[in-house]
C-alpha cells in the first residue's frame, strides 16, 4: 500500500479519542442554566495516548474512526462506543482489544444500559471514603457550586474499583504516567468532587468526579516519613478554574495534621504543576510569615530560624529555600536597597553553588562565576514571572534592581 493510501487508513488517537462524563438529565440540566456551554457535558481529546496506541499515538485500519468512552459523571463506569466509516477488516488494529488492557472489564457496549447506569448513579452513587474537606466557585455566592474531596486508601470500600476505572486519566493526561501497584497498601488518594443538588437522592445530592491525586509515604530520617504526591489530574473541564490549587492546598492541610508526616514531596514534576505548587507554598508561606521580624532584616537570614519554620511548615528543603528567596525579592520591590540586593544575591548563590557543586568544582574560578552569574540571572526572572502571576507588578517596580552591577 503505497504511503497516500496509508495515511488515508491512520487516525490521530488523540483526535479519535474522547471522553465524556455523562449526567442524568436532571443534572445536566443545572449545568446548562449555570453554564450555557456546558463545558462540563462536552466530549474532552486527550493530551497523550501513547501508553495505550503506541509511542507514534497512531490508530491503522480505519476511516472516520471514532473512539468514545463515556463515563458516568460520578462512578465513572464505562461505556465503549467505536465508530468508523471504512475499515480494512484484516489489517486494522484492534481497538477494543487494546482498550481492554487498561480499562475494567465491566465496561458496556450497550447504549441503553449505559443511559440505566446514568440514572441510577444520579440516585445512589455516593464518592468512597472520607470527606475532608469543601469549597464552592466562588467563595462570596451561597449558590455557586460546591466541591468536596474525599480521603481515600485501598482498603477503603468501594474505592479499588473506583481507582481502576479513574486511573485512566493518569495515561491521558500525566506526560509518563502509568498505573500504580494495588498491593502497596500505603497509598492514599484525595478525590475531588463537584457537588450539586438533587431532591431524589437519599444524600439530597449528587456527586461529580473532577479530579484527584496520589500520594506515598516514604522512610525519612529517623522516624519520620515523607509524603511524596505522586499523581496528580485535573479533568479538562474542570481545569483553569482554581480546581488544582484548592487540592493541592487540601493535600497540604491533610499532611499538615500527620504527626508522623515531616515533608510534601512532589514526584516529577511537570512545568505547569510547578508552577501551581510554587504559587499555593508562597501563598502559604507568606501569610505563615507575615508578621515576621526576621524576613524584615532581609538577606541573609538566620539558617536556624529558616530551619525551624521549615519543620514547622513541612516544606521540603530546596523548595522551601526558592520560597524564602521569592519573598526576600518581593520585599526588594519596596526597599530598594542596593545593599540588601546585593546581599540577597549572595544568598541565592550560596544555595546554587551547593546543589551544583559536583558540576561547578570542575571548571575554572571565571568560569563558576560566569554561570553562576548566568543561572542567578534565570533564577530571579522565574521568581519575577511567579511573584507577578499571583499579583501583577508594574514593570518599573523591578527596574530599579535590574540597574545595579552583578557583581556578587
Amino acid at each position: 500500500m503505497v504511503m497516500e493510501e496509508l495515511h488515508e487508513w491512520t487516525a490521530d488517537a488523540n483526535k479519535a479519542l474522547s471522553v465524556t462524563l455523562v449526567r442524568s438529565a436532571q443534572d445536566a440540566l443545572s449545568v446548562i442554566d449555570e453554564d450555557p456551554e456546558a463545558r462540563a457535558l462536552l466530549p474532552f481529546n486527550p493530551a497523550f495516548t501513547y501508553p495505550i496506541f503506541g509511542e507514534k499515538e497512531k490508530i491503522y485500519g480505519y476511516k472516520g474512526l471514532q473512539v468514545e468512552i463515556n463515563m458516568a459523571s460520578g462512578s465513572l463506569k464505562q461505556y465503549l462506543n467505536v465508530t468508523y466509516d471504512e475499515k480494512l477488516e484484516s489489517q486494522a488494529d484492534d481497538i477494543e482489544g487494546t482498550l481492554f488492557k487498561f480499562i475494567p472489564s465491566d465496561y458496556t457496549k450497550s447504549a441503553e444500559i449505559f443511559a440505566d447506569t446514568v440514572a441510577k448513579d444520579a440516585e445512589s452513587f455516593v464518592p468512597p471514603g472520607t470527606q475532608i474537606a469543601s469549597y464552592r466557585s466562588n467563595d462570596d455566592e451561597e449558590d455557586d457550586v460546591e466541591y468536596g474531596v474525599w480521603h481515600c486508601k485501598w482498603d477503603t470500600p468501594g474505592f479499588r474499583e473506583f481507582h481502576r476505572r479513574a486511573q485512566l486519566f493518569v495515561l491521558l493526561y500525566i506526560e509518563g504516567g502509568s498505573y500504580i501497584q494495588e498491593d502497596e497498601d500505603q497509598w492514599e488518594f484525595l478525590i475531588l468532587f463537584e457537588i450539586r443538588p438533587h431532591d431524589t437522592a437519599p444524600t439530597g445530592a449528587s456527586y461529580h468526579f473532577a479530579g484527584y491525586v496520589s500520594a506515598y509515604p516514604f522512610w525519612c530520617y529517623p522516624d519520620m516519613v515523607r509524603m511524596r504526591l505522586s499523581q496528580f489530574v485535573i479533568l479538562p473541564p474542570f481545569q483553569g478554574q482554581g480546581h488544582g490549587s484548592q487540592l493541592y492546598n487540601t493535600l497540604y492541610d491533610y499532611a499538615l495534621t500527620l504527626e508522623k508526616v515531616a515533608e510534601l514531596t512532589v514526584e516529577d514534576p511537570s512545568e505547569a504543576f510547578e508552577d501551581l505548587r510554587d504559587r499555593c507554598d508562597l501563598v502559604r508561606l507568606k501569610e505563615q510569615l507575615k508578621d515576621s521580624k526576621e524576613m524584615a532584616k532581609g538577606a541573609p537570614v538566620d539558617k536556624k530560624w529558616l530551619e525551624k519554620i521549615r519543620t514547622e511548615g513541612k516544606y521540603a528543603t530546596r523548595q522551601f529555600l526558592r520560597l524564602i528567596e521569592m519573598l526576600l525579592l518581593e520585599r526588594l520591590k519596596t526597599n530598594r536597597s542596593p545593599e540588601r540586593y546585593k546581599a540577597y544575591r549572595l544568598q541565592v548563590k550560596e544555595r546554587l553553588f551547593r546543589f551544583n557543586y559536583e558540576i561547578l568544582a570542575q571548571i575554572s574560578p571565571d568560569e563558576r562565576r560566569e554561570k553562576l552569574a548566568e543561572t542567578y540571572k534565570n533564577v530571579e526572572e522565574d521568581y519575577k514571572r511567579i511573584l507577578n502571576s499571583l499579583r501583577p507588578v508594574e514593570q518599573d517596580l523591578w527596574e530599579w534592581i535590574e540597574t545595579p552591577q552583578q557583581s556578587a
